[in-house]
Formats: structure tokens, C-alpha cells, sequence
């Protein structure tokens, strides 16, 4: 260790024989600044911090109308050959945070203490009687920086702050339209054959193997004509598949417990539930054969196929949607309807 002054300030001894605070640690005269003598520079000091902040807020302001202003897409708006959309929304966004950044770092420069604080170091956990100090001396940090008794930075910061709020808003608008009530219903069709997710081919119940989990699909995405529609394709059929995917399992008959009205979902054993987590809607198909379990990856959700579906453990609110299955005449398993509850992840508007 080295003095900070020459002349001043313990050696590497004094340090080694003593475990007592630092009285003199080197450090230069602490000297006024203008904004703790002079009442009129500390208040232009204040409007200066303040003045920040509101820039701050007119920048993310103009972030707003940047981002409805500019077209985007096939033609956009062009700004010396960069699109303005992204050149404005940047530049304001920017702008903002570095104006709360000057703003901050003027505060603390020119209006809060700068008396220098000796702290010693403990290589564990503090005494409380260390901890109270500590408090106090935070608390006092607090007092000393002026946010109760200068409402004019303090109402301004939390302005700047707030309106950096409509950032993360504003841009939701992208995401596309509000969901409505889409997880309401899927493409699954009374007679709609089940198909193998990977190669679209319908299935029999006596392919299907005791203990065995099959990732499905609806075979419109494979064949759409004998339902009357065209296959679906592009971002809608993504959007579909994503509801419309199911998990077909084999059980024996005798261990399935079905609910009231439910006695004719299944085949021989085979029932079919969506393979969306009601909990935050991940894919799930690891499947324990021995417990007819059927856990969540991400949160562990875990659920009771041959019960319904029913959570028995995780974060999960909701059991499993089933849907409901049958053969048709050639001997394919079908659906007999649509899902009769919401599939995916569990919301505020249901019950």
C-alpha cells in the first residue's frame, strides 16, 4: 500500500500491527464547491438536473410519434438513405437514457455531498451494531441527496422514468393483433383424422403400443380437401399446428378413471390430449409409461393422464385439455369435435 499524499497516511506496518480505522488516509483537503456556498448556482444546478430529465421525457415523447410517423415495410421513409423509422426511434431512445444519465451524474456532482467516507473492510458478516451504522449511513445518503425537499428533480426523474414506460409499450403493437378469444377453438373437426406429427400419416389404434406416446396433428395440414378446405399454409399454419397439436397415449382400458361424460373419449385404451402446458404453454410430451404421468419441461408441471388430465403437481392451474377420439370406417382415429375447453396457457378470463 502506498500513500496517497507523501508524507501521509499508514505504512504497510502500520496496517499489519493495527486493526483500527484509518484516521488519516491521505486524502486531499476537502474543498467547497460553488453549489455549497452560493444559493443561486445550487438552484441553477437544480433546473440544470431538472431540465434533463424533462428532455428526457420529450425524447421518449417523440419516440411515440417516431414510431407511428415513419411507414415501415415494402416502401419505408428514408432519412439520407437510412430508414427513419429506425434512425428516429433509436436516436430518441438513446437520447432519453443518456438524459437521465447526464441528469443523474449532475445531481451527484453538483448537489449531493461529496465529503469522502472511510469504510472498513470485514471478510464476513458485519455486527449488527455494524449493520445499524451502516443503515444510518445510507438513510442519511438518502437525506443528504435532497430527493424529499427538491420536488422539482424528484418529480422530474420520476417522469423520465415512467414515461421510458411507453418504450416497452408502444412497440406491443408489433407483437400483432390482441388474442381475443383464438385459444378458444382449433382446427380439429368432428371426423378429422389424427396423423404422426413427422409424417403426416393417419393412425390405428393397433399401431399404438401400450405405454407408447404418439406427437400428433389434425390431417388437414397434411390433406386438407376431404374436409373442404385448402391445406393450410405460411404463418397460419404455424399458428395452427401450435394449437392444434396433440400427445395420443396407450394405457390399459382398466387403469383409466375417465369423468362423467367423458366414458367414449378414448380407444381401446388411446386418448388424446393437447400438448400444450395450461401453466405458460410449453410443449410437453415426456411421458412417465409405469405413473401414465406427462410432465412439463420448463416448470414441471405435472399432470394424470389416465385421470383426466388432472394437475397432480407444479405451477399448472388447469388439467390438460382432451380431445375427444374415435375410429372411423376404415379404421383411422378421428376426432369427434373440436377441444370443449381453451387450450394453451391459463388467463384471467377464465374461470
Amino acid at each position: 500500500m502506498t500513500d496517497l499524499v507523501p508524507g501521509h497516511g499508514p505504512t504497510d506496518s502500520d496496517l499489519a500491527t493495527t486493526g483500527d480505522p484509518i484516521v488519516d488516509p491521505g486524502l486531499p483537503e476537502h474543498l467547497p464547491r460553488p453549489t455549497d456556498v452560493d444559493p443561486h448556482a445550487e438552484k441553477r444546478a437544480e433546473r440544470q438536473v431538472a431540465g434533463f430529465f424533462g428532455g428526457s421525457i420529450v425524447l421518449v415523447l417523440l419516440f411515440v410519434v417516431s414510431y407511428f410517423a415513419f411507414d415501415v415495410g415494402d416502401n419505408p421513409d428514408t432519412f439520407l438513405g437510412i430508414g427513419s423509422s429506425t434512425l428516429f426511434l433509436g436516436l430518441t431512445l438513446g437520447g432519453a437514457l443518456l438524459f437521465i444519465g447526464i441528469g443523474a451524474i449532475q445531481w451527484s456532482r453538483k448537489l449531493m455531498n461529496d465529503q469522502e467516507i472511510v469504510e472498513q473492510r470485514h471478510p464476513a458478516r458485519s455486527s449488527e451494531e455494524d449493520r445499524e451504522v451502516t443503515l444510518a449511513a445510507l438513510q442519511a445518503g438518502i437525506d443528504d441527496s435532497g430527493i424529499a425537499r427538491r420536488p422539482l428533480i424528484r418529480n422530474t426523474l420520476l417522469g423520465a422514468l415512467g414515461a421510458l414506460g411507453l418504450v416497452a409499450i408502444v412497440p406491443l403493437r408489433d407483437l400483432g393483433p390482441l388474442p381475443g378469444r383464438t385459444l378458444y377453438k382449433t382446427v380439429w373437426r368432428e371426423g378429422m383424422r389424427v396423423c404422426n406429427d413427422v409424417s403426416g400419416a393417419p393412425l390405428k389404434p393397433e399401431w399404438i403400443e401400450i405405454g407408447q406416446l404418439v406427437n400428433a396433428e389434425p390431417e388437414i395440414f397434411y390433406n386438407g380437401e376431404p374436409y373442404g378446405q385448402e391445406t393450410i399454409t405460411g404463418h397460419e399454419q404455424l399458428v395452427a399446428k401450435t394449437k392444434a397439436a396433440i400427445i395420443v397415449v396407450r394405457m390399459e382400458p382398466g387403469d383409466i378413471t375417465p369423468a362423467k361424460g367423458r366414458e367414449d373419449w378414448g380407444v381401446d385404451g388411446i386418448l388424446a390430449y393437447s400438448k400444450i402446458c395450461t401453466h405458460v404453454g410449453c410443449p410437453i410430451s415426456l411421458w412417465e409409461q409405469q405413473t401414465h404421468h406427462l410432465l412439463c419441461p420448463c416448470h414441471q408441471s405435472t399432470f394424470a393422464l389416465a385421470d383426466n388430465g388432472k394437475v397432480i403437481f407444479g405451477p399448472a392451474a388447469r388439467a390438460l385439455p382432451q380431445l375427444p377420439l374415435a375410429v372411423d370406417d376404415e379404421g383411422y382415429l378421428i376426432a369427434t369435435s373440436d377441444f370443449t375447453e381453451p387450450v394453451g396457457p391459463s388467463f384471467w378470463e377464465r374461470g
